[in-house]
């Protein structure tokens, strides 16, 4: 890893901090920031979570007021992707403004999903994820809002689409700006190694003759690659030379990957005009795989038919991408070279403990803090505390990260844990590597509390065919069925939610509903225990037992947000009592 800190990217994200955090509670001026915001959903359920959230936002006065604020939801029915949920919003935003459309600067954010590599975001969303910075705590939108501070000021309108789970920083000279003023697609391209290329969309530049690298070069773009191999990168020519002046890298050669991009707002029309052409709209697309790879005068069809063992539902895909390559064919694709730029991706449980406690990088060009928003009398190194209440005589190993939590005296915490959303009584021990996330679910009207909880390398992702082969699921690195065993449950007896063909830790059946946060907690932490040998746990004969799915379809989201609240209310008091 690199250690060596990029001063010029810590003095330009302070600035840009500096300049959102002026704007945040005042009334903005037309020409200074965004004219809308939109954060797209899943569903209407995340929707109306994310609608609270941001109101909640508005009345603490931690954004920028007299701005369009919308939360769009993708339709009811199979995913469509963040390209559908791309297209989708336009047409929302169309149906709203009209023509007055056309002079909007807008910022659109693909917030939606599940967040499985991530669960302490499942409930309330990768947008609202706290970060270790600011008082109170930044969340995911407000330091997208905040490094993009200065975009609308020399753009044309149109519409910059980014995601909710990245972090780009970025430098460029004093004298330039960044400017979203041509016509097609302009997306930000970010110097990184290969190895990081074959995870994204990659830039295959028009060939220019330059005797020296500038922090900031605009550049056609011939072909895009998403997620290529690196002989795939070497054969069609984006592999580039590293020079002294990028001085973010490592390695001799490198390529330029995507994150961010704009279109203007004639190709916003036409954009709408492709979703008409592609409706009813029932597969997956991707707003960066799917319209860029159609983009530039190198681009080819042939990515529209890279599905391997084609299902009817792939076959609607592929039919799908050619539409989307034939409306999009020709158009340009140009690109902004961020030479002194890095890219970090917060979106898994590893990724998340690694940039909030051990990157030494991030965490000084972010100005990341150990201690944010917090009563916690202790430094803690080596650790994260956000949005939390912790005694003085508790124990955080380095390594872990609480959020949004209240740890009472005596509390241990080891290395490499995640607690999130917790009230934890005195004296309990987490074990390290533990994921632990309390929510609250409404059920028939009446409101209980569960804790769901993972090691850190569990996969909610990998799914069976049938419950028989429950003993190919692993949880805490126990067979799920040895699992049952160790709390008095028979195989029979545990069941799924959801889909009748689709097994896995994400609709198993296996999390007790509890009356509080704090003995919910407590339950959940004894089941850990008796996988570790630890305890003579069983579950209570008259438990209920709900699956993650479940307790997410079924959330309070207002008791949850109730709880932060008062956390918050506790947390304000004391800083007055110390001011």
């Amino acid at each position: 890893m690199n250690k060596v800190i990029n001063t010029e990217l810590q003095r330009s994200t302070e600035e840009k901090l500096r300049k959102f955090q002026k704007l945040r509670g005042h009334e903005v001026r037309t020409g200074e920031f965004w004219d809308v915001v939109v954060v797209t959903a899943v569903d209407e359920e995340q929707k109306r979570a994310f609608e609270a959230q941001i109101s909640g936002k508005l009345r603490r006065k931690e954004l920028p007021l007299g701005v369009r604020y919308h939360v769009f939801a993708d339709p009811p029915g199979p995913k469509i992707g963040n390209g559908g949920s791309t297209l989708y919003a336009l047409r929302h935003l169309e149906t709203e403004y009209g023509q007055r459309l056309s002079g909007f600067r807008i910022i659109l954010i693909h917030a939606g999903g599940l967040s499985q590599r991530l669960p302490n975001a499942s409930a309330l969303g990768k947008i609202f994820l706290a970060l270790p910075l600011g008082d109170p705590v930044f969340q995911m939108l407000e330091l997208k809002l905040a490094i993009y501070v200065d975009f609308p000021l020399y753009m044309k309108p149109g519409i910059v689409v980014t995601c909710a789970d990245d972090i780009e920083l970025y430098s460029i000279s004093e004298t330039e700006n960044i400017a979203f003023d041509r016509s097609g697609f302009t997306a930000l391209a970010h110097p990184s190694s290969l190895s990081i290329g074959s995870t994204h969309g990659v830039f295959v530049l028009e060939p220019e003759k330059k005797s020296k690298i500038c922090q900031m070069e605009y550049r056609s773009c011939y072909r895009f690659l998403h997620k290529p191999s690196i002989d795939e990168m070497h054969s069609s020519g984006a592999v580039c030379n590293k020079a002294a002046e990028i001085v973010a890298l490592n390695d001799s050669e490198f390529v330029y990957t995507d994150s961010t991009y704009y279109v203007d707002h004639t190709t916003t029309v036409r954009l709408l005009a492709l979703l008409k052409v592609i409706e009813p709209l029932c597969c997956e697309i991707d707003a960066y795989g799917d319209f860029l790879q159609a983009l530039g005068p190198g681009a080819t069809s042939t990515y529209t038919q890279n599905s391997a063992n084609v299902t009817e539902e792939e076959n609607n895909l592929i039919q799908t991408r050619q539409k989307i390559f034939h409306e999009l064919q020709g158009m340009p694709l140009n690109v902004i070279l961020l030479n002194n730029s890095k890219f970090y991706h917060v979106g898994t449980t590893r990724e998340y403990l690694f940039h909030f406690t051990k990157d030494h990088n991030l965490r000084a060009e972010l100005g990341l803090v150990s201690n944010a928003f917090s009563i916690c009398p202790r430094e803690i190194k080596g650790s994260c505390i956000m949005h939390s209440v912790v005694h003085p005589s508790c124990d955080i190993a380095s390594g872990s990260v609480i959020e949004y939590s209240r740890l009472d005296a005596n509390v241990t915490v080891e290395k490499g844990t995640i607690i999130s959303g917790c009230q934890i009584g005195n004296g309990f021990r987490v074990p390290s590597g533990v994921f632990m996330h309390s929510l609250s679910v409404s059920i028939s009207g009446a409101t209980t509390f569960v804790t769901v909880s993972f090691a850190i390398e569990d996969n909610l992702k990998q799914s069976l065919t049938t419950p028989k082969e429950i003993n190919k699921l692993h949880y805490f690195g126990v067979s799920l069925e040895k699992c049952l065993d160790h709390w008095g449950i028979s195989v029979e007896e545990l069941k799924f939610s959801g889909d009748r063909h689709s097994f896995s830790l994400w609709n198993a059946r296996i999390f007790p509903q509890c009356s509080d946060l704090s003995s919910s907690f407590e339950m959940s932490l004894q089941m850990i225990y008796a996988l570790r040998g630890n305890s003579n746990f069983r579950f209570p004969k008259d438990v209920k037992l709900l699956s993650l799915q479940e307790i997410l379809k079924n959330k309070n989201l207002e008791e949850m947000l109730k709880f932060r609240q008062d956390l918050y209310n506790d947390i304000s008091e004391n800083q007055l009592g110390h001011s």
